[in-house]
């Protein structure tokens, strides 16, 4: 998995203002094309999205056709359409792959907004706009169209639309994604964001979509979604079998390395003060707000967690047993849940002493539930396994309130610094692919 990023975070938002752009000479948007063997469609597809862009579109844009390793005649028709359309160009890569070659486009590209869409258009260009439109304002960091929300309208067999939603349905129990549609080919990213996020997707094809989603997702940037109009391309030379395979191996891939916190995502993350959540309210600590909310959300599920692995445990072993190993378990996860949610703590640097310090908390949380417990059976002798649980919840609510406070206080202080003064990694060379 790739890490070699800048150094410092992501700067804020701001509105693309039109003659500072205009100044530099870019065009807002560049719109990518990746194609492989393409020859019967290019052109169609470029003259139809051109006079869509140049009837609709209220900035300077360009149209870039990456032609990855095609073997007929599509960099010819590139080629030919770059010498006839001015706001047309043509790449030509040596090796096959859609995410080798939108990355390639990506990182070359000067335009401020960069977007890809697939070559056979079939979603409707309608929703070109709406897509780019927050990335323009500054409102998102990327912008994806989704067939899958309730207000699009597509046309596509039911074995495509089966494979669509299951995979979404991986892509959310296993990776926790929050996203509807990973695989509709329209898409947009911030060329700022761009520049950071895409040295860490190692995929080079199909799954590069899925792969960069899921890490800006992660890293809290903001993903805005489009609902589209979509209708199948029966003609696609996609191997649906191929390419599911290769998207599972990257979800278990890209998996393993968030568990163990392999991804330097705080790089990503814009300037403290650019979320409005961030903003101080008179008399309360910075972000205390928020993480008593984060906080008491992962307690109520580690709690319920933890009252279930009781209930298993319980049935086998004796009840000072299964509650310390039920606190043990619910106690691990409990840390890595705040470590990311409540304190905002990414990467996995200072994981293993986060953890250590956790078991701490989790001792003293031991101590007070398993000597509740042993205060009853003195009083009690063999009391119901309801009377147990009623103990220890009301044993852990007293154990949440000092495990709160340790953990602001000791395991996740507030040691906000400046960005501004982190060393900087190089600049990354440009190779020219023309």
């Amino acid at each position: 998995m790739r890490t070699d990023t800048p150094w410092s975070t992501l700067p804020a938002r701001e509105h693309l203002l039109a003659a500072a752009v205009d100044a530099a000479g870019a065009p807002v948007l560049d719109v990518v094309v990746p194609v492989h063997n393409e020859e019967k469609d290019l052109e169609t597809c470029v003259l139809r999205l051109h006079d869509h862009l140049a009837r609709t579109f209220p900035y300077r844009f360009r149209i870039t056709v990456a032609d990855n390793a095609s073997t007929d005649r599509t960099p010819q028709v590139a080629a030919r359409l770059a010498a006839l359309i001015p706001e047309v160009r043509s790449y030509r890569l040596e090796e096959k792959g859609r995410g080798r070659a939108l990355r390639t486009v990506w990182s070359h590209s000067d335009s401020p907004v960069l977007a890809y869409m697939d070559v056979d258009l079939s979603t409707d260009l309608n929703a070109l706009l709406p897509l780019v439109a927050p990335l323009i304002s500054g409102h998102s960091d990327l912008a994806i169209g989704s067939r899958l929300t309730r207000s699009s309208r597509v046309v596509r067999g039911s074995k495509r639309e089966f494979i669509s939603r299951a995979y979404n349905l991986i892509l959310r129990s296993s990776l926790a994604a929050r996203f509807s549609d990973a695989q509709c080919g329209f898409k947009a990213i911030r060329r700022e964001v761009a520049q950071r996020l895409l040295p860490m997707v190692e995929d080079t094809g199909w799954f590069f979509d899925t792969e960069m989603l899921v890490l800006a997702e992660r890293a809290g940037l903001r993903i805005h979604e489009v609902p589209v109009d979509w209708v199948d391309d029966p003609d696609s030379t996609v191997h649906i079998v191929r390419t599911a395979t290769e998207d599972l191996k990257g979800v278990w891939r890209v998996g393993r390395a968030l568990a163990v916190g392999a991804l330097p995502l705080d790089r990503l993350a814009r300037p403290f003060g650019d979320d409005p959540r961030d903003r101080a309210l008179p008399g309360v600590p910075g972000g205390l707000a928020r993480q008593l909310v984060g906080f008491c959300v992962v307690g109520g599920l580690s709690t319920l967690f933890y009252l279930v692995l009781y209930s298993l445990f319980r049935q086998g072993v004796g009840p000072q047993f299964a509650n310390g190993a039920a606190l043990l378990v619910s106690a691990v996860a409990n840390t890595a849940a705040n470590r990311r949610l409540t304190f905002g703590v990414r990467g996995r640097g200072g994981a293993v002493r986060h953890q250590a310090q956790g078991l701490v908390v989790f001792a003293i949380g031991l101590a007070l539930t398993s000597g509740s417990l042993a205060a009853l059976g003195t009083t009690s002798g063999a009391p119901s396994h309801g009377t147990e649980l009623a103990v220890l919840i009301a044993a852990n609510l007293a154990a949440t309130v000092l495990r709160f406070l340790l953990f602001r206080a000791w395991v996740f202080p507030d040691r906000r610094t400046d960005h501004q003064d982190a060393p900087k990694a190089p600049a990354h060379e440009l190779r020219n692919v023309r």
